[in-house]
């Protein structure tokens, strides 16, 4: 792994914390005392429920246990808590059925 500059990392940092901060005022700072059109607040209702799925994603198709190689057991557990979920509408559930299924599989698959 090459070393990088001192000046290139805080600057990174630097520019990462100011355009954070920026994002956040424009919400509390400019427009917390005014209310959201509806369509706006019918899409910000979906916000919640795509975090899981996008920290989740990256971690089925690319894991990093087979350095980036898709694998069954993988596939297998996203597809049984997918299933679990639009059937029982039960996250809870949706989420135990799928680590069975991916330790019962990585356990029988070695």
């Amino acid at each position: 792994m090459s070393q990088v500059d001192t000046v290139t990392i805080w600057t990174i940092i630097i520019g990462l914390a100011l355009g954070s901060y920026a994002l956040r005022f424009v919400f509390i700072g400019l427009v917390g005392d005014r209310p959201m059109p509806p369509w706006l607040l019918r899409h910000l209702r979906y916000t919640a429920v795509a975090i899981i799925p996008a920290l989740i994603a990256p971690l089925v198709v690319w894991p990093t246990a087979t350095e980036g190689q898709p694998d069954v057991p993988r596939m297998a557990a996203a597809a049984v808590a997918v299933t679990m979920g639009l059937v029982t509408k039960n996250v809870i559930a949706a989420i135990f059925t799928g680590a069975a299924t991916l330790y019962g599989l990585l356990y029988l698959l070695g």
